[in-house]
């Protein structure tokens, strides 16, 4: 089993992803785990003029409920691979969504 952990950390109210985004997909949504080092996340929104950055944040602010403001991108603007910051208001809701990401991830690499 892959060690979900070294995926999303978490510092205090805040969850850091590694995150491999596949733009242009027919469907949005967790795909697995990219390399064992990343959640594969699938957006359809095209790789163009930040297009599919606009996606991914949509996508994660919606499956953690949370504004698309407290998701931010911290590096990879320009590539597939990404690190991306959620901030909670509160330890509850962190948690919370760190449970439903793990749970996601894990449904799809069984």
């Amino acid at each position: 089993m892959v060690a979900v952990h070294q995926i999303i950390n978490r510092i205090g109210r805040r969850l850091i992803l590694s995150v491999r985004v596949s733009p242009g997909a027919k469907r949005v949504g967790i795909e697995g785990l990219w390399n064992a080092s990343a959640i594969k996340i699938a957006v359809q929104s095209p790789a163009v003029e930040g297009k599919a950055n606009t996606a991914l944040i949509d996508f994660l602010a919606t499956v953690c409920g949370i504004r698309k403001s407290a998701v931010s991108i911290l590096s990879g603007e320009i590539s597939r691979c990404k690190r991306v910051q959620l901030d909670f208001e509160s330890d509850t809701s962190a948690d919370l969504a760190q449970n439903g990401l793990k749970n996601l991830i894990e449904e799809k690499i069984r």
